[in-house]
């Protein structure tokens, strides 16, 4: 296994357990290659986010992102719907601020 791999499903691990400690009541759905969280199983499409690993990053997707408010401007994109954040560490993570996006995003 490549080393990027190894450190990117280490920083895959940390992302799902911390969106788990943000967002107690949240459930995981393996779909498309990654993690899905929802807060409504039942719903087809009832997640607020899911994490991905690419080849050079780890993505962090909101499925409503650009409902967001995003002060610090770190979410990218441009489709109608999503916006993401990618990260290559977790020294990447701005925890306090990706806290906020996870629950306003969970609220949609």
């Amino acid at each position: 296994m490549e080393n990027n791999t190894l450190r990117f499903v280490a920083l895959v691990n940390e992302i799902e357990a911390f969106i788990e400690r943000v967002l107690p009541e949240s459930k995981r759905v393996s779909k498309y290659g990654g993690t899905l969280f929802t807060l409504k199983p039942e719903e087809k499409e009832g997640q607020f986010c899911g994490v991905f690993i690419y080849k050079q990053h780890v993505q962090l997707s909101f499925s409503k992102g650009v409902q967001l408010k995003d002060p610090k401007k770190l979410l990218e994109g441009s489709g109608t719907l999503r916006r993401h954040i990618n990260l290559r560490s977790v020294g990447d993570i701005d925890f306090k601020y990706l806290e906020t996006l996870l629950i306003q995003s969970s609220n949609l």
